[in-house]
């Protein structure tokens, strides 16, 4: 169902809620059954030599898209109000892929240096290799990154808040800058979602998700989404086909599925995240916890402008311990698991390491840095692990 039909059906605008319960479903193409099946296959028959010379009709080829991806692409692509949605194997995938799409040799690119670490590596790596170079920027730099800027800077990637230490960018003030220069601004947007924050409509040309995290929130898929304003479409369908990427129809599937209750659990995520961030804001162990949510927080005044909700992932900085009793806490934890990824019903801690990070320049190794990830359990039951887990620290 789309935006349009919701409007001519219920007469005004859809909000995100009936949004994300009636997207993506079309029960009269299903014979009323109200998901979208599982189309999986590579060969779609044409019925005519005319059809298959010219093109002529919806599905061409597996790659290409089938009836269960298109669902998800026209589903997010409203969400995010962009003009095209398109679908990658991973969230890594959706980063490299958009990044390559508007990036050729010779040009130069600005990266904010709180950027996710394998997208860092792929900058150092691979486009230094295929001849376009990176700048890392400071991501408190605001509209200060026009002095960045060069003849043949070709794009702004933005990530906000940033991995790991979740500083908030002045999103609008760093489009002002790129479109006055014209230049295109790429956003990882996974933290907060299209619920949260929509940068197309900041000016933001490329929005990229991990549909692993959120959007599916149970741990089991890899998808990565890419949506894109009219400026960008062209550019980032030539690339898309060109270079034969798709998703698993069975990734797809649980996107939808995951899409029906991303709602009440962001909302969940959200608040359960808060409460274990402004419990361990009290913790005499701990130095400062990275949340912009998080009133006093660094980055809070542009959350509350700029942002509708936050998600369950934050960060925690702990005063100076030695890596043996940091082991004592986290290698008994109950609750919390130790894993990368998340977004799932799952809580999770990863310790994490900064220091090779130009901004800010006061990052210390010193301090143990935690990254959390609230999931769906009780917060009295996972106040109780982290409290254990503290108990067992101070200990050693």
């Amino acid at each position: 169902m789309s935006i349009k039909s919701f409007k001519d059906r219920i007469g005004r605008e859809p909000a995100p809620a009936t949004q994300l319960a009636n997207l993506g479903r079309h029960p009269e193409r299903q014979h009323g059954f109200v998901n979208t099946p599982i189309y999986r296959g590579s060969t779609v028959l044409f019925p005519t030599l005319e059809a298959i010379t010219e093109y002529k009709q919806e599905f061409t080829y597996g790659r290409r898209g089938t009836p269960t991806t298109r669902e998800v692409e026209e589903a997010v692509a409203a969400l995010e109000n962009g003009r095209r949605t398109f679908l990658t194997p991973s969230g890594y995938a959706a980063v490299t892929s958009a990044i390559l799409a508007f990036s050729s040799p010779g040009d130069h690119i600005l990266v904010v240096d709180s950027v996710y670490n394998p997208a860092r590596r792929f900058c150092d790596a691979v486009l230094a290799r295929l001849g376009v170079e990176t700048t890392y920027y400071d991501p408190l730099i605001g509209a200060g990154i026009g002095a960045l800027i060069r003849p043949n800077t070709r794009l702004i990637f933005t990530e906000s808040p940033g991995s790991n230490t979740f500083e908030m960018q002045d999103i609008p003030a760093i489009v002002a800058a790129a479109r006055a220069h014209g230049v295109f601004v790429l956003m990882d947007n996974t933290w907060a979602t299209p619920l949260f924050f929509r940068p197309l409509d900041h000016g933001v040309d490329v929005s990229i998700q991990s549909g692993t995290k959120y959007l599916t929130g149970h741990a089991d898929t890899m998808l990565g989404l890419i949506t894109t304003n009219d400026r960008a479409t062209s550019m980032m369908e030539a690339f898309y086909d060109n270079f034969g990427l798709c998703a698993s129809p069975e990734d797809c599937f649980l996107a939808l599925r995951g899409m029906r209750t991303m709602g009440v659990r962001l909302e969940r995520h959200w608040q359960s995240g808060l409460t274990v961030a402004e419990w361990l804001s009290q913790r005499p162990e701990v130095a400062r916890v990275l949340h912009p949510a998080l009133p006093g927080a660094d980055g809070h005044d542009l959350w509350r402008r700029d942002y509708t909700g936050a998600s369950g992932l934050f960060g925690v900085v702990l005063k100076p311990v030695s890596r043996a009793a940091l082991a004592k806490m986290l290698d008994h934890l109950t609750l919390f698991g130790m894993g990368y990824s998340w977004g799932g019903y799952e809580s999770l801690v990863v310790p994490f390491n900064c220091t090779a990070r130009k901004y800010p320049p006061s990052w210390s190794g010193d301090s143990p840095a935690l990254r959390l990830h609230v999931g769906l359990e009780d917060t009295g039951d996972l106040i109780a692990d982290l409290e254990a887990g503290l108990a067992r620290l101070n200990a050693a």
